[in-house]
């Protein structure tokens, strides 16, 4: 069996100036452990440049790339253009429908990323359906999933060893478990998944559920991991990734 491509992941950091110097000492040496770090959203508190800038202090400090998607709160202040900006002058790698491959000793890891949307779960999700504003809210659900599908596709192309889906929003409701049940609309999206599912993705990753669970599943198999920090309570967890046709 060929050697795993060591993927950490963490998500809903919500990194401001009170919160300096907590990441940086933990991740400063992460390359012991693993060959990329990726963000799952959330980055910050209030979406603000001035926070993000703490972010990019921060995560600076890792030694392997880091990838990222923005989260809801990144949104909050209107200053996303700014943010992606910024964190992408600084080394950041910021996924919005869009994916990058990464050479490692280990193999070449591709990730698609989307911030992604509300939407739920089938059978029990939004409709588009009736008044303006709730097809609207219903197809940008929609829309970020095609999103994601097209930068999968187009990784596809690249023949990347390992494929990650990288989303902020959860493909699935297996890692919503905890949260409670009326929310779970607004964590995820089932049509993520079905993106995931129908181009061979070995490892989907995810933040937004605080008080969900880490571990979930596609329906076609997939595994799926929440990696919000108050879930995994540490700086990153290391996924092991073999990639399926090799295992």
């Amino acid at each position: 069996m060929p050697d795993p491509i060591r993927v950490a992941a963490v998500g809903d950091v919500h990194l401001a100036d009170d919160l300096r110097g907590r990441y940086a000492p933990l991740i400063t040496n992460i390359s012991e452990e693993a060959d990329a770090l990726l963000v799952a959203g959330d980055l910050t508190q209030h979406g603000t440049v001035e926070e993000a800038e703490v972010f990019a202090d921060e995560f600076g400090a890792a030694d392997v790339p880091v990838l990222a998607v923005l989260g809801n709160h990144d949104y909050h202040s209107g200053a996303e253009r700014d943010i992606v900006r910024l964190l992408e002058d600084r080394g950041v790698a910021v996924l919005e429908g869009t994916s990058t491959t990464i050479d490692t000793d280990a193999g070449r890891l591709g990730v698609a990323g989307i911030k992604g949307f509300c939407l739920g779960f089938s059978g029990r999700c939004a409709a588009d359906f009736g008044e303006p504003e709730m097809k609207a809210f219903t197809g940008h659900g929609i829309e970020t999933a095609a999103r994601l599908r097209q930068a999968l596709d187009a990784l596809e192309a690249e023949e990347p060893d390992v494929t990650v889906a990288l989303s902020h929003f959860s493909p699935v409701d297996d890692t919503l478990v905890g949260e409670p049940k009326e929310i779970w609309p607004f964590l995820g999206n089932y049509r993520l998944g079905e993106a995931i599912d129908e181009t061979g993705v070995d490892l989907a990753v995810h933040g937004h559920a605080h008080a969900g669970r880490e571990k979930g599943l596609t329906p076609a198999g997939v595994p799926v991991r929440n990696v919000a920090q108050p879930v995994i309570q540490a700086a990153f967890r290391v996924y092991d990734v073999v990639p399926r046709r090799s295992a």
